[in-house]
């Protein structure tokens, strides 16, 4: 049985506890200068926004999340800037949303327009 596609959104932060607890002071005290637009549109300071989980459980494709260093950790080859959005297939993966069109979104429902039309609805040429 071939592997699934999958979404992977990767986070411009990483993983731990100590992390986690530096990021919401970040977002708490100096929120326009945090460095993951993904995170800041998902996530308020102390959990995940229950509209962005209701969205993704609806989505067609499983997805996956992944903390920076976990990423590179996975695909040790990958330099893209983060956050950013990929399509993955078993080892296979291919950019769907770079960090500058992360970065043009101003809230949710601009993620969501994005996702649906770059990567769900009219995903990109790929070959997974």
């Amino acid at each position: 049985m071939s592997p699934k596609m999958h979404l992977l959104f990767v986070y411009n932060a990483d993983s731990g506890a100590f992390n986690v607890l530096a990021d919401m002071g970040h977002k708490l005290f100096s929120p326009d200068t945090y460095s993951c637009a993904l995170c800041a549109i998902t996530h308020g300071v102390f959990r995940e926004k229950a509209q962005w989980r209701s969205f993704v459980a609806s989505l067609p494709l499983e997805c996956d999340f992944l903390h920076r260093d976990e990423f590179l950790k996975r695909y040790p080859g990958q330099k893209d800037a983060l956050p950013a959005v990929y399509l993955t297939k078993g080892e296979q993966i291919v950019s769907c949303l770079s960090a500058s069109q992360l970065e043009s979104c101003h809230d949710l429902r601009d993620l969501q327009e994005l996702l649906s039309s770059h990567c769900i609805n009219q995903p990109k040429e790929i070959s997974l």
